[in-house]
């Protein structure tokens, strides 16, 4: 069944103003609102914007959009056959502005994904006609933004569909080609038709809104990080900010080989991008586990300070495909450059707004690129900066993230989450240990694992930022995976998945070939008598420096600090707070070394957790809690992406 979304389209009145044609180089990206604040220029009202509501309006006719399919040109030629790379563009656009020269604004979703996997939930591809050109572009964006007075360009990335060349998965090849689309799009550079007839972007202001999710988001923020200008705004979804952290944790792979497995997944099939894969596997250092210039390549925090381009970002808080240190570092990093930002945090895994919070979604999405993309003045940055799930279909609104910049520091004892401890406990590895095993009687003694516990707590605690793990440490080796798991044991209704329903809602415009309808789908949760609230990796060896190891001196104490991943929690009154310490995971990492043992020295040793009110106290008394596993828990396999 389908259900058509009501929404209010004024066509005629006396807001909305004549057709006139925008006309000089694309507006430079506003500020947010606010006193003192420049607001965006906006030279002149065009037909499709109601001036009393300041938002676009789908006056222009989606079955009569111009389609058309391009080849923008680069200097690159990284599939060595003595031609330059060229990047496909394929091209949905309303025809109306194109009579009169009115300029319009540009989103673009480039992506590795149109060929190979489709893309969103319901893996959809392009789709072209007999002559090669655009037919069907995936996604919702086309049909709901192009009526609106949007372009609406999807890009196959460097080296898949229908592009030339080889890609080198997040590194700089593939984020110039897409910077090569924007400067196309911009006068910069030069494309042609698939006859090889000069083409240039006359109908377009220059400026350009990126969007996507997983690898989509990705590449959004690494073009970004390059301060391309023109690049006005960019909604990375579930993206990654740094290839190292995607791929290892602290030094600790997650698996082997993978750069080389995913550029052959998503590119071309020939000898030549075998070779180029063939040095992404040289390159990518998985025997050490060290940081280098590769990853510093693909490492686009580093380079936040060039940023110039609004950020609107979303993640998952359940997201283990792309976990959430991408979305926090990437965060905070653009915090410091002053870059301005909006944040949803929804409690999903690897999964797009459009899915578990679509009307929100689609509005909220029409007002950010209505003001960063048209000029409009439509009060979406005095809005709250950032937006949490805090129970399932609950949303909370905040002035900013993380809600705690200074951890509270919890010292722990022999068993005791809570109470400054004296003395030492030992761990001893056991790579056999599953994350089950590990959550599974918490008040018991087991081999190879470390349990810390609270009381019940007094009142409901907010976990929001990074908690982290500080160990002081004796090991019989020179380095050792050390793992930490931040749990709550307590009865709840707790987010388990998605699924599809068999009904769809109709997000703007459709064609025969192309419809705008998508299927809605069911947010899952299970009763549960506990969750896991964070996790983290550390090779032992890396705790100084991910670049440069330093081998651990055996029988030597030292401090290891353990990063956890971010999240936003509340932990409802009454429930416990656990910290598990154990050595290799080989259910979620793969590590190089194993079978180490450790001693802790308990009076250096604490939990750093981001929580805005509260304690976390220790029993006096350890009660033991039952569990029960009613789900096994799945490593989620980065070998089957879901993008």
């Amino acid at each position: 069944m389908r259900t058509v979304r009501a929404r209010v389209t004024i066509l005629v009145s006396s807001a909305v103003l004549s057709l006139t044609t925008l006309t000089g180089p694309a507006m430079a990206a506003p500020l947010p609102d606010g006193p003192g604040t420049p607001a965006p220029a906006a030279p002149s009202v065009p037909q499709h914007v109601d001036a009393r509501t300041k938002s676009t309006q789908p006056v222009y006719d989606y079955s009569d959009a111009i389609r058309e399919s391009v080849y923008v040109d680069t200097t690159m030629d990284t599939d060595s056959d003595g031609t330059n790379d060229v990047i496909a563009v394929d091209i949905v656009r309303p025809s109306e502005p194109a009579l009169t020269g009115a300029k319009i604004p540009v989103i673009m979703d480039a992506s590795p994904y149109y060929t190979c996997c489709g893309r969103g939930n319901e893996n959809e591809k392009k789709t072209y006609d007999a002559d090669g050109v655009i037919q069907k572009m995936p996604l919702f964006y086309d049909n709901y933004f192009v009526p609106r007075g949007y372009a609406m360009v999807g890009v196959d990335v460097l080296g898949t569909g229908r592009s030339t060349g080889c890609g080198d998965v997040g590194g700089p090849n593939e984020i110039q080609s897409v910077v090569d689309v924007i400067d196309w799009l911009n006068g910069r550079n030069t494309a042609h038709t698939a006859d090889g007839q000069p083409v240039k972007a006359t109908w377009t202001t220059g400026a350009v809104g990126m969007i996507g999710k997983s690898y989509d988001g990705t590449l959004a923020n690494g073009v970004a990080a390059t301060g391309v200008e023109g690049l006005k705004t960019i909604v990375p979804i579930s993206a990654i900010s740094s290839w190292y952290d995607y791929t290892r944790s602290g030094g600790v792979p997650y698996s082997d080989d993978y750069m080389p497995w995913l550029g052959g997944y998503v590119g071309h099939d020939s000898p030549a991008c075998d070779e180029v894969r063939g040095k992404l596997g040289d390159s990518d250092d998985d025997d050490t586990g060290d940081y280098t210039s590769f990853w510093a390549a693909r490492d686009y925090t580093k380079n936040a300070s060039k940023v110039k381009a609004s950020v609107f970002m979303t993640h998952g808080l359940s997201d283990y495909n792309v976990q959430t240190n991408h979305f926090s570092q990437w965060w905070s990093a653009l915090a410091r450059n002053n870059v301005p930002r909006k944040l949803w945090l929804g409690l999903e895994d690897h999964v797009d707004p459009f899915e578990f919070r679509r009307d929100e979604w689609v509005d909220e999405l029409h007002k950010w690129f209505d003001y960063w993309l048209q000029g409009l003045q439509n009060g979406v940055m005095k809005e709250p900066m950032v937006s949490v799930e805090t129970t399932p279909d609950v949303w909370r609104d905040y002035k900013t993230w993380p809600a705690v910049n200074r951890p509270m520091s919890v010292p722990v004892a022999a068993g005791k989450l809570g109470a400054a401890g004296k003395g030492t406990v030992t761990i001893t590895d056991d790579p056999d240990l599953t994350e089950d095993d590990i959550v599974a009687d918490p008040s018991e003694v087991i081999a190879g694992r470390q349990m810390f516990l609270s009381a019940p707590l007094a009142a409901p605690l907010r976990i929001s930022g990074t908690p982290s793990v500080t160990l002081r440490l004796k090991s019989d080796s020179t380095t050792t995976p050390v793992t930490a798991r931040l749990i709550e044991y307590g009865d709840g209704q707790r987010y388990s998945g998605i699924r599809r329903t068999d009904q769809s809602t109709c997000e703007g415009e459709s064609t025969d070939y192309d419809d705008s309808c998508y299927f809605t789908v069911q947010k899952l949760t299970t009763q549960s008598d506990h969750g896991i609230v964070s996790r983290g990796w550390i090779d032992a060896a890396h705790s100084k420096s991910l670049s440069t190891p330093t081998p651990l001196k055996p029988g030597t104490w030292t401090t290891v600090n353990v990063p956890l991943r971010a999240q936003d929690e509340i932990i409802p009154k009454g429930h416990v707070v656990g910290l598990a310490i154990t050595l290799s995971d080989t259910e979620w990492t793969t590590p190089n070394d194993t079978g180490a043992t450790i001693d802790i020295d308990l009076s250096a040793t604490k939990l750093n957790v981001p929580v805005t009110g509260g304690k976390i106290t220790a029993p006096t008394k350890l009660q033991p809690i039952d569990v029960e596993i009613t789900t096994p828990t799945q490593r989620p396999n980065l070998h089957d992406p879901k993008n």
